[in-house]
């Protein structure tokens, strides 16, 4: 992938997507610095990869990038995975003003912010990648998941448009929409099915598996392959592009 003692940051990187594709990028041998805040995850991670740092943090806290900032040192980024946990599944009418006000933080503004702050510096070296974990929603909306539905399309509008504003800067930014893999991210779809329906949550999850067209959940094993790649050289060509990994369900023709 020519990845070999490229630097990059990664969000989220202790559990679920932004793990496997952390550990991904480390056997490529690039130099990863993954944030998250489970400390002893991310110890864990690094007693089994040694070329990679840690920042312990919330990365949705503002305080959090100025920490990730002073990590990198003034030294040459070439990446950013812009990852995190999503909102509570929640139906239109149920939501509250604060929820959208949460949702409207967690998953928008840190966003804009750790653009802001990282995209200039690899803009000055005239090379970079970003790479957004946003949600299959982004294309076909999901039930009971109104807040990620709503607040991720403004994520992908707004990558989309920086990636037409700085494309001829040697930085791309595009977008992975994951639908549903076998991550513990999925459960609290499956239970507030559950909580809806009355029907057992091992019950909820074999029918949705069902109505998947390849037939399985994803692992992350499987999206990290695709956003190594987007992360890499060989990507340049790529910018301001929405990838479903969704196992086919997207309906429409530019799924």
């Amino acid at each position: 992938m020519q990845l070999k003692n490229q630097l990059f940051i990664v969000c989220g990187a202790s559990s679920g997507f932004g793990k496997a594709i952390a550990e991904s990028l480390l056997h490529e041998g690039a130099r990863v610095i993954a944030v998250a805040r489970g400390a002893e995850k991310l110890q864990a991670m690094q007693q089994q990869f040694p070329a990679m740092e840690s920042v312990s943090a919330d990365i949705t806290d503002p305080a959090s990038i100025e920490l990730v900032k002073q990590k990198l040192a003034g030294r040459d980024l070439h990446g950013i995975l812009v990852n995190a946990g999503g909102p509570p599944a929640k139906q239109t009418l149920e939501t509250t003003l604060e929820d959208w006000d949460n949702a409207y933080k967690n998953l928008l503004r840190w966003k804009v912010a750790i653009t802001q702050a990282f995209v200039p510096l690899m803009m000055e070296k005239k090379y970079g990648r970003v790479l957004f974990i946003e949600s299959s929603s982004v294309k076909q909306p999901l039930e009971n998941l109104v807040l990620s539905n709503s607040l991720r399309v403004a994520v992908v509008n707004m990558a989309k448009t920086l990636s037409q504003e700085i494309a001829g800067s040697g930085v791309t930014l595009n977008i992975i929409a994951p639908g549903s893999h076998d991550t513990a991210a999925i459960n609290r779809i499956y239970q507030k099915k559950s909580e809806q329906t009355g029907i057992p949550v091992g019950q909820v999850r074999e029918a949705a598996i069902k109505a998947i067209p390849v037939g399985a959940l994803g692992t992350a094993e499987d999206f990290a392959s695709l956003a190594t790649w987007l992360l890499s050289p060989h990507s340049r060509y790529i910018t301001g592009q929405t990838f479903s990994v969704d196992g086919g369900m997207a309906k429409g023709i530019f799924g």
